[in-house]
């Protein structure tokens, strides 16, 4: 059955819900499971399975959230992602300055170094690693380091609003930990 915008249950055809093809205004069904503005955490955070890297990091823009997508290189064993007061760097604890109105952890129990101490992972800028200009919720992403096996970025946003977090499998042995943040309470 259509809806009054011709699409089927608020879908582009061949769409997944999630992306561009969502209705306007609709929150996807697929983005609520686990959407909230409490701390999100797999494992305890020890440091990562040994050979887990940090390889990329890039954003991207839906109708109804922005999202953030961190490679690894192996399986995600741990993150914890939350709303805190101030993002540190990762050894120093020096603040991370971030715009926006709310800023978000995300500490992964991954290297951005490999065995050797080589980096896996160099933004051009660390204040900027992803470019989110122009973004409706995200406002910076800023890598705040890697420190005895644990990797942080600092993600600025425009106010304390509701997000989850996934990991997906692949591509090969590697993994993704996605962070999506919604535009608006639901």
């Amino acid at each position: 059955m259509a809806d009054s915008d011709g699409r089927s249950g608020g879908r582009a055809p061949g769409g997944d819900g999630v992306g561009r093809g969502a209705r306007r205004g609709h929150v996807a069904p697929l983005l609520r499971p686990g959407l909230g503005s409490l701390p999100k955490q797999l494992g305890n955070n020890d440091p990562g399975a040994p050979g887990t890297h940090l390889t990329g990091a890039r954003a991207g823009r839906h109708d109804c959230f922005d999202r953030m997508v961190i490679d690894l290189t192996g399986p995600a064993s741990g993150y914890r992602v939350e709303y805190v007061p101030q993002v540190t760097a990762d050894g120093s604890g020096n603040p991370i300055p971030l715009r926006g109105g709310a800023f978000l952890s995300i500490v992964l129990a991954a290297t951005a170094y490999d065995a050797n101490g080589q980096p896996t992972y160099t933004p051009a800028s660390r204040s900027e690693a992803v470019n989110v200009a122009g973004y409706t919720t995200f406002r910076q992403v800023a890598f705040a380091g890697s420190f005895e096996g644990l990797t942080t970025f600092g993600l600025g946003v425009r106010a304390k609003l509701p997000f989850r977090v996934t990991v997906l499998a692949g591509p090969g042995g590697g993994s993704r930990v996605i962070v999506d943040v919604s535009h608006r309470w639901v």
